[in-house]
């Protein structure tokens, strides 16, 4: 499936699938099915290939009806790595998220950037294979 959704392309053939989960049912020929697919592009962006039956949260009008439906829902790095941690076994969220960071001693801030520098950091740390916190950790050491 293509689509373009705010002035991005979005196909199914070009992306690499990570995963998919179902649900609802246990046959795709029961209207309550539903299936989500994890996928990322070549630009590090994930999104979902969401599809499902005529009684299930995908369902599209057909006429007066409802039938088969199916949508490309673009996903932050964040909202990937939450829906991982919902439906990947751990060998599959590690491999695709990196380790995660389990350290107490860490404290939460809270700060505002530019939403293009948001994607920018989140894409590189995916590419490094760490989270957000470490990059950024790492960023502080490298200006000691």
């Amino acid at each position: 499936m293509k689509k373009v959704i705010k002035g991005k392309l979005y196909d199914t053939e070009t992306a690499r699938r990570i995963d998919t989960v179902s649900g609802g049912a246990e046959f795709r020929t029961d209207f309550h099915y539903w299936e989500e697919t994890l996928y990322c592009k070549k630009t590090g962006e994930y999104f979902l290939h969401c599809a499902g039956g005529a009684a299930s949260q995908y369902a599209e009008k057909v006429g007066s009806m409802t039938g088969w439906g199916e949508r490309i829902k673009p996903l932050s790095y964040d909202e990937a790595q939450q829906w991982a941690e919902k439906y990947l076994d751990g060998d599959q969220l590690i491999a695709e998220f990196g380790e995660p960071v389990e350290d107490v001693s860490k404290v939460q801030l809270h700060v505002n950037l530019r939403k293009g520098n948001v994607e920018k950091i989140k894409l590189r740390a995916q590419k490094m294979g760490v989270s957000v916190s470490e990059l950024v950790d790492r960023m502080i050491k490298a200006m000691e």
